[in-house]
Order: structure tokens, then sequence, then C-alpha cells
């Protein structure tokens, strides 16, 4: 399986793509698609296309997006969460199943600590998927939805039933 990670914001959205055959998980590519242009519609249309590319380019069987999380800012959440829209959007076009996970959920599934730093995020992404070279910061969040996304796809929901028995 083929699993796309996206990890959204407006301005730098990371990807990362990889490949899953049981247990074993290798990296494909990723990167960081930059918005470009001043008005909210344009800066929005440049993610559809780029993140569209990404998809045509790599053919993932599936997709993971990271939910967002509100803070502070009203207007600063109403905007990330159009561009989230669009990072749920483009793989739902294709005709991809598209799973979404909350950030300590990612980090919990890929460090063991759902309050993680970036460091420690990056860290364990590049631990799990030997030798890749990391686009930057929001590719690696990327890569740790889509290893999130690989993990529960492969379990089949059977860890998320054990972890709620246990609690």
């Amino acid at each position: 399986m083929r699993v796309l990670g996206i990890d959204p914001g407006l301005r730098n959205m990371g990807w990362g793509v990889i490949d899953t055959d049981g247990v074993r998980m290798t990296h494909v590519a990723n990167g960081v698609v930059h918005s470009v242009g001043t008005e909210l519609p344009e800066r929005l249309l440049s993610l559809h296309e780029q993140l569209t590319d990404v998809l045509t380019q790599y053919q993932p069987d599936s997709a993971a997006v990271e939910q967002t999380f509100v803070n502070k800012d009203g207007v600063g959440t109403l905007k990330l969460g159009q561009a989230r829209g669009i990072a749920l959007l483009v793989p739902a076009q294709a005709g991809l199943s598209v799973g979404e996970y909350a950030p300590n959920k990612v980090k919990k599934t890929v460090v063991g600590v759902g309050h993680a730093d970036k460091r420690q995020v990056d860290h364990m992404v590049r631990l799990q998927l030997p030798g890749c070279e990391i686009a930057g910061p929001d590719a690696a969040d990327a890569l740790a939805v889509a290893l999130c996304h690989a993990y529960y796809a492969r379990s089949g929901g059977s860890l998320e039933a054990a972890l709620k028995r246990a609690v």
C-alpha cells in the first residue's frame, strides 16, 4: 500500500509518501508545497494544483491528513482550516480514502509520546525510514502522519480497540 501523509498549512503544506508491505515501510518521497500569491483564493488554488501534481506523480492508494487544533487566533485557525480543506479535497477527488489523525495521536504512534517536539518527530521518522532525506519540518510531520496511518491501517483498528479496552 502506498500512503500519502499531509501536514496542512496555508504557507507551507508538507507531504510525504511511503510504501508499506506488511510491517516493512519504505520512504518514497517527501516535500513541501508553498502557496503562491497574495490573496487567499489564489493561495488555496496554488496549494490545490501542487498537491494534485504530487498525487499524479506518486499515485498513492490512501491518504492521511493531520487534524488542526484550535489556537488563540481565530482568523488564523479559519485560514488553516481552509488549507486543511484542500488537503482533504485533493485525495478525495482522486477517489482515495482519507484518514484523519490528531497531532498527539501521530506523535504518540511515531515517537511514543503525545507531546513530542518537532526534533523528536524528525528523529523517529529518520529511524523508521532509514536513508531518507527530509525536506524540512513540515515534510517530517507529513511522513509521521503517513507512518501513523500505515500503522492503523495495518492493525485494522485492533490497536485502537485494545487501547480503549486498556483505559
